[in-house]
């Protein structure tokens, strides 16, 4: 199967989402000791609902890039988990998603 990036409008709107999503990730860690250690849970609620949605931006879109590009499940797998450790989705605009 072909892995060549073929840059197109899905994969630049992904590449966005990717950054956003990691850097909502590193926010919710911040926020979370403002909400249990100092009781100021609205930071909390903002980066959270934020986080979520890009989260959910994020899986969609690899879905759909995946599908686009023709990569295989496996590549969508790695989208995936990359999406549940803090700054892989960093590494993932990086190897998988810039044009050579």
């Amino acid at each position: 199967m072909d892995t060549t990036l073929r840059e197109t409008q899905l994969v630049r709107s992904f590449r966005l989402i990717a950054i956003l999503e990691g850097i909502s990730y590193i926010a919710f860690f911040i926020t979370m000791p403002l909400k249990y250690m100092y009781e100021t849970p609205m930071p909390n609620k903002f980066v959270g609902m934020a986080h979520g949605i890009l989260f959910m931006l994020y899986v969609l879109l690899a879905f759909l890039v995946v599908r686009e590009q023709k990569w295989s499940f496996k590549r969508f797998v790695i989208f995936f988990v990359a999406s549940l450790i803090p700054f892989a989705t960093f590494y993932i605009e990086r190897k998988y998603l810039r044009a050579n």
